[in-house]
């Protein structure tokens, strides 16, 4: 396994399997940051989210929605975008750290659970839905 720094980044593939990208741990960054990086785009978002995502699912108990969305387009409700863009969650908004490419969230942080052995992910074309591994 990859340990999920610059040097040696984690190497994901989106749900359905149509994207890869590679993410990283920052953690000198202010706030710490996982960096995503989807060809030339780059996205960035809270390091916590990893733990905070998946204690958020260990509450819902069953399968969620991933409902991935950009950032100008609404999150379906109770799928996990929804959830990243929520004033309840823990950081109170927005886990997605640089404006104008906040969104998809819910694309981009379940594979990394599902590789980091915290959760299990459905792999259709559409429709992809994650759960909790407790």
């Amino acid at each position: 396994m990859p340990a999920g720094t610059k040097a040696d980044p984690w190497q994901l593939t989106t749900a359905p399997g149509t994207s890869r990208y590679t993410m990283y741990r920052d953690e000198q960054a202010d706030p710490p940051a996982l960096i995503c990086q989807v060809g030339s785009t780059t996205l960035k978002y809270h390091l916590r989210a990893i733990e905070d995502l998946h204690t958020w699912l260990a509450a819902q108990a069953d399968w969620v929605d991933l409902g991935a969305a950009d950032e100008k387009k609404p999150a379906a409700p109770g799928t996990v975008e929804e959830w990243g863009r929520s004033p309840d969650n823990p950081v109170g908004g927005w886990y997605g750290l640089r404006n104008g490419y906040r969104g998809r969230f819910g694309m981009y942080l379940p594979p990394l659970l599902e590789a980091l052995g915290l959760a299990e992910l459905t792999h259709q074309a559409r429709n992809n839905q994650i759960r909790a591994i407790t």
